[in-house]
């Protein structure tokens, strides 16, 4: 390892969890698992109000009418332009008659407009590894009973197919079957021809979808922006970091009155590098709480499926809930990562700074302190997520330099804090500083911060400084 990762990402610590123990027979395996089944399943009914906190219910929306053209983003590299658009729901009924999104399967338009010379070749799984070809798509819509059906959709499937080469001198559109993804998607078009290859990144927002984040926008749209003090843009290092160190220790409750789970990160971007490198690396928005994101949990916790968007308990900072939360969803409904974001006063060389609280969930349990006696529990160690999720950002291509600031405080494992709910946590005291650009960047373009936090010096002294 490169020794400027070895003192962020330290040895793994031995699990005192035992989960990779084996049960010495299967009438034990089975004793062991009818409990958990049961209680699962009564804690997942009770999880849709643990999660959603006291957020109240969101009555049902017109169904979204927007046309997909109206989002068209464009991008020119050399002789080649290329255009996207994502589409939603209700769109890609629009397009084509039947429901793809509740097969799991989301349109991509794409046009490319090629005034060099050469042919280009459309690369569908630079899109999505295991995006649906026209023929497989059409196939889950097809009726045995009737053969002239059958032939009008394979047609009409083929006909809206994106079709590869791309002459020279040709616009060609059409549409790429892709897995879906709800409220935001990153679409990567890749063109090769003959000793060229040209790359492009679209971050879309898709409509349809009932984000949190865009229920709060839509309710206050200066909430993004009201926090205490005037914004203030900082270009010198050391001043950037005194002002990371001075921020709040922890969350709090929505009096202010008693601290929860530590601010650990501090992420710095936007729109334009900090957000699709999340999304990028699976990061998924939250969805608000209604009738359809209740009926998902129960499906989720009946099932044993992942549900990407759960929603997520509003905590406080800056007198308010979180603007922005992202999750990756793990095994179940129990188990995921899941961050909270809010957008400070400040600015660093005028990109915007995000105070974020990281931790991960390992479970549920009943507790008193929980309004709907159920909450999840976070693993203890909150460092762990917190340098998972730079791990994770590293291959997101957009993380630019990496830093740490004192202001969480240390505690010991012997000694640990607790959240709101009671779940212990133990920390070494620092909160990570992620910054990102726009211009991709490889592992060993990754720049350090020569900021030390802990004792004996978190980033050793032979790392090399940013340029």
């Amino acid at each position: 390892m490169n020794n400027k990762w070895r003192s962020v990402f330290p040895s793994p610590k031995p699990s005192s969890h035992g989960l990779n123990q084996r049960f010495p027979n299967n009438k034990m395996l089975l004793a062991n698992t009818m409990p958990h089944m049961f209680r699962n399943l009564f804690a997942s009914i009770f999880m849709v109000f643990a999660i959603t906190g006291c957020t109240a219910l969101i009555p049902r929306a017109d169904a979204d009418k927007a046309d997909f053209k109206s989002r068209i983003q464009t991008k020119q590299a050399g002789n080649v332009q290329v255009s996207t658009s994502v589409l939603s729901a209700s769109e890609s009924r629009a397009v084509y008659g039947v429901a793809l999104a509740k097969k799991g399967i989301q349109p991509v338009w794409v046009e490319v407009k090629n005034s060099d010379d050469k042919n280009y070749w459309l690369m569908f799984r630079g899109m999505d590894p295991y995006f649906f070809p026209a023929s497989e798509a059409a196939e889950a819509f097809l009726l045995s009973d009737s053969s002239g059906r059958q032939s009008k959709i394979e047609q009409h499937f083929q006909k809206q197919a994106f079709r590869n080469p791309i002459p020279p001198g040709a616009t060609t559109s059409g549409f790429v079957l892709t897995n879906l993804d709800e409220g935001a998607k990153m679409v990567q078009v890749d063109l090769v021809a003959d000793d060229e290859h040209k790359s492009f990144s679209f971050l879309a927002f898709v409509p349809g979808f009932r984000a949190d984040f865009y229920r709060a926008r839509k309710k206050n749209p200066h909430r993004q922006h009201a926090s205490s003090g005037e914004v203030k843009n900082y270009t010198d290092d050391e001043a950037l970091r005194t002002a990371l160190d001075a921020l709040p220790c922890c969350v709090t409750d929505k009096k202010g009155m008693r601290n929860g789970d530590p601010l650990n990160l501090i992420i710095i971007g936007g729109v334009d590098d900090a957000y699709p490198a999340l999304i990028r690396r699976g990061w998924r928005l939250t969805e608000q709480t209604w009738s359809g994101s209740i009926a998902k949990i129960v499906r989720s916790g009946l099932s044993g499926d992942r549900y990407p968007y759960a929603p997520i308990s509003p905590l406080f900072l800056y007198g308010r809930p979180q603007d922005l939360a992202l999750q990756k969803a793990r095994d179940n409904i129990h188990r995921r990562n899941h961050l909270r974001l809010w957008k400070s006063p400040m600015r660093y060389h005028g990109k915007q700074v995000w105070v974020g609280q990281i931790s991960r969930d390992i479970g549920s349990r009943f507790t008193i302190h929980s309004p709907y006696l159920i909450t999840h529990k976070i693993a203890p160690d909150v460092d762990e997520a917190r340098v998972g999720l730079i791990e994770d950002l590293a291959y997101s291509q957009n993380l630019a330099l990496i830093g740490f600031v004192k202001g969480v405080g240390s505690a010991p494992k012997e000694t640990p804090r607790h959240n709101l709910t009671k779940d212990p946590y133990y920390t070494d005291g620092a909160r990570a500083v992620l910054i990102f650009d726009v211009n991709p960047k490889s592992l060993a373009e990754i720049e350090f911060l020569p900021w030390e936090v802990r004792p004996g010096g978190f980033i050793e002294q032979t790392i090399r400084k940013k340029k």
